[in-house]
């Protein structure tokens, strides 16, 4: 197995302790969630520039990353909705792209990097949990909901453009 994915399946490794903080309401928990989850956010980038840089780029590297990255996103926000955080139909609707995307994704013969609109989705989801994790003060939650609705656009925006060229060039 490769560096980058060690450093994968490391980030994978950490979601279940992020979990278990979350569902811990002192503040420490909280900024030690904050901690994991922003560390394992920023291994994402470091996992895909060693990969590259390190000529290891490989076919499990390929599966694992974007599902560990989906399971990155998707475990804490399933956590807020039982916390009452975020209503479930904005949860529902980045998991309903993310599966579309995926489920497009295992017939195409070549997969295509993320573009601008799918790098606004990632940092805007990172920011959103991020500030949903912080146990910051009341006057934060209007912000963080904001955040957290900016990227369910992101998100709905990125697929959209990600499915429209397919769906061009398959009318060719």
């Amino acid at each position: 197995m490769t560096i980058p994915n060690w450093i994968t399946f490391s980030r994978l490794l950490g979601i279940p302790f992020l979990l278990y903080g979350l569902y811990n309401p002192t503040p420490e928990a909280q900024w030690i969630c904050l901690v994991i989850f922003l560390v394992a956010a920023l291994t994402d980038w470091l996992d895909g520039y060693l990969a590259r840089k390190l000529n290891q780029i490989s076919e499990l590297g390929k599966f694992l990353d974007p599902l560990v990255d989906k399971l990155l996103v998707l475990a804490p926000l399933l956590v807020f909705i039982e916390l009452g955080k975020v209503p479930a139909w904005g949860v529902f609707l980045i998991l309903a792209r993310e599966l579309a995307i995926a489920g497009w994704r295992v017939n195409q013969t070549t997969i295509t990097g993320a573009n601008i609109w799918g790098k606004l989705k990632t940092v805007s989801q990172i920011v959103a949990i991020a500030l949903l994790i912080a146990p910051l003060p009341e006057v934060w939650q209007t912000p963080s909901l904001i955040a957290f609705w900016v990227s369910v656009a992101f998100t709905l925006i990125s697929g959209g453009i990600y499915l429209l060229p397919q769906k061009a060039s398959m009318a060719d």
